[in-house]
């Protein structure tokens, strides 16, 4: 394989000229300004955070996003063989000059070769839609500085946020459950008493059909049963049984793929998923249909509403709707959950008549039972971070609660300050025991924004997708889509397009991406990035 040029910053010199230097100057100064009490691991935690974060921005500054979006084949291709050769237990290999009998394969690699390798041969590999506003594919936030930061506290502290002990063990559930807070209020769900974060909306959606799949079966149980526990005690089987379910449904329209996968993993099934959108704005839920499911004998519902479409960014309900699709779930027993991955942030957007249709397409989710949303999407913070709401803490309880086992059993939950919290341990409301300090990032960004700013940089989203709409429904070579009427003021984050010319159309998005300068996938835009 013939060797490329790199650049600077990616030389196997520039680890030694410096970063090690750079290294050493850095403890230098904390050994110089930080007090020795500190105690030396506290002092070498935080030059470990420091140095992370500084090889960091030197990355990200010496990229120049302007040249292009996505790597050149030849660093792909590279990338690859050195991988490889690095993982496997041979020496074996077909291109270059890689050092035999290394890596995995020897006795492993010193620090800073692995760092070497890591810059020189992965990053060029590597696409750089974070630090781009030309990379439209598949629905992916930016970063913002001060979340980038936090998420660099993260990996260097580590916290594995699972049990609620703030007088002893970690301040992280406090924070977790003050970030969630915080995006409650950004979104007006104040119902919303049960939160997690998650690893995204497809995790999300998958807790959604949890909860709705225990809620709408437990209704149905007698009491003798209901003593017994619901689903999460009884399993789905028996619970049915007991229940006379012989059917649970999941009535949407246009659901993202990752609800087929959601009832799939829940013990649905995906051939559970009911498609009931009308037939000219399939988007839409057909409340008609959706009251004939609700009304089948020994069959069970869990409602999903749509709040962004991925295809075409369109609502599936509106304020009216929501309201009548309440009163249904209500009357016959069903669970209403909302993908709102991105869509839901719609909410958040400053209150001027220029985002009234948004507020119309969003008004009447928070009646809603479960609510999934992305916090990698359009809040900007890294990746993963997914969002649950649940109007029922005790459903998510029920459903995700850790038995038998004492060193997990529930503490008080009260403050350092003695007063009464309702924060519950995160590993008895959600899917995982072992968590990430996702929260952190988020928290970051919403204190450092406040609720204005974050409803000017989500307007200024919106506003650039527009401009991209505008500009293509007056062009004379493209079409905006869903349809010739589709109105720019229902434009939210998602501009889907096509070309006039049928052969152009074919080749469009491998023509956009052969440039490298912008990333687009099948016709899906988003603007997302909070610096513009």
């Amino acid at each position: 394989m013939a060797s490329t040029p790199l650049p600077d910053h990616m030389q196997p010199t520039y680890v030694d000229q410096i970063l090690k230097p750079l290294e050493s100057r850095i403890s230098e100064l904390l050994d110089e300004f930080c007090p020795v009490n500190q105690g030396t691991e506290r002092l070498n935690d935080v030059k470990k955070l420091v140095v992370n974060y500084t090889v960091l921005q030197i990355l990200t500054q010496t990229f120049d996003p302007n040249l292009c979006v996505t790597p050149r084949p030849e660093d792909l291709a590279h990338a690859e063989a050195w991988v490889e050769n690095y993982c496997r237990d041979s020496s074996i290999y077909s291109g270059g000059e890689p050092p035999q009998n290394s890596g995995f394969a020897g006795d492993g690699k010193e620090f800073y070769s692995t760092l070497t390798h890591i810059l020189a041969d992965i990053v060029p590999a590597l696409n750089s839609q974070a630090l781009s506003s030309r990379y439209y594919g598949f629905v992916t936030g930016g970063v913002h500085p001060v979340a980038q930061a936090a998420d660099n506290v993260v990996t260097a502290l580590d916290q594995n946020v699972q049990v609620h002990m703030p007088s002893t063990h970690s301040i992280s559930t406090v924070v977790e459950h003050h970030a969630l807070s915080m995006l409650r209020s950004l979104l007006d769900l104040d119902g919303f008493h049960g939160k997690t974060f998650t690893t995204g909306a497809t995790a999300s959606n998958i807790m959604g059909l949890a909860c709705g799949r225990e809620a709408v079966i437990s209704a149905r149980l007698p009491e003798y049963a209901k003593k017994s526990g619901g689903v999460g005690e009884l399993g789905l089987l028996a619970a049915c049984m007991a229940a006379g379910v012989k059917e649970v449904q999941v009535l949407t329209s246009k659901g993202h793929s990752s609800l087929y996968k959601a009832a799939s993993v829940v013990g649905l099934g995906r051939a559970a998923v009911r498609d009931l959108g009308l037939a000219d704005a399939p988007w839409l839920l057909d409340l008609e249909a959706v009251e004939r499911e609700l009304k089948r004998e020994d069959v069970a519902n869990i409602i999903v509403v749509s709040a962004g479409e991925v295809n075409t960014g369109q609502f599936g309900t509106t304020g009216e709707t929501m309201k009548e699709l309440r009163q249904l779930a209500d009357r016959y027993k069903a669970w209403i959950h909302v993908d709102g991955a991105f869509g839901i942030f719609a909410r958040a957007l400053p209150k001027t008549e220029r985002f009234a249709k948004l507020f119309e397409r969003t008004a009447g989710l928070e009646l809603a039972d479960s609510i999934a949303a992305d916090g990698h999407k359009l809040l900007n913070v890294p990746y993963d971070n997914g969002i649950f709401f649940c109007s029922s803490p005790e459903v998510m309880s029920h459903v995700f609660q850790n038995p038998n086992a004492a060193y997990l059993a529930p503490v008080a939950s009260t403050s350092r300050s003695g007063t009464t919290t309702d924060i519950q341990s995160p590993l008895h409301v959600g899917l995982e025991n072992s968590r990430r300090f996702r929260a952190l990032p988020v928290y970051a960004l919403l204190v450092h924004l406040g609720r204005d700013n974050m409803g000017k940089m989500l307007a200024r989203m919106v506003d650039l997708a527009r401009r991209i709409a505008a500009f293509i429904r007056d062009s004379d070579k493209y079409d905006l889509l869903p349809d010739e009427t589709a109105d720019i003021e229902c434009t939210h984050v998602i501009v889907l397009f096509k070309a006039k010319n049928p052969d152009l159309n074919e080749a469009l998005v491998g023509k956009i991406n052969e440039t490298r300068r912008m990333y687009e996938v099948g016709g899906l835009m988003l603007k997302k990035i909070w610096r513009l």
